[in-house]
């Protein structure tokens, strides 16, 4: 089965949001040190609300690792050397 993600860019990276496999437990929000994720409009896996994050998102990566169910992907952007 594939799942499709909800992705959003950021200037620090991208945050994608598998709705399939969040159980909407709230533990990356309450985890975030930035205070950039809330709840969504889209259901994740029992009904209840998927999350998503705002543009203050740093792509730390905090949410993807506290998640039980790997329902999130943060892909950070590359920094350019000049």
């Amino acid at each position: 089965m594939e799942f499709a993600g909800r992705t959003t860019d950021t200037e620090k990276g991208s945050f994608t949001i598998f709705p399939q496999l969040c159980k909407g437990c709230g533990l990356c929000i309450k985890r975030c040190p930035v205070d950039c994720m809330s709840w969504s409009d889209v259901l994740g896996v029992y009904g209840t609300p998927s999350v998503e994050i705002s543009q203050k998102c740093t792509s730390c990566g905090t949410c993807q690792t506290v998640c039980p169910d790997s329902a999130i992907t943060i892909v950070r952007k590359k920094k350019v050397m000049h």
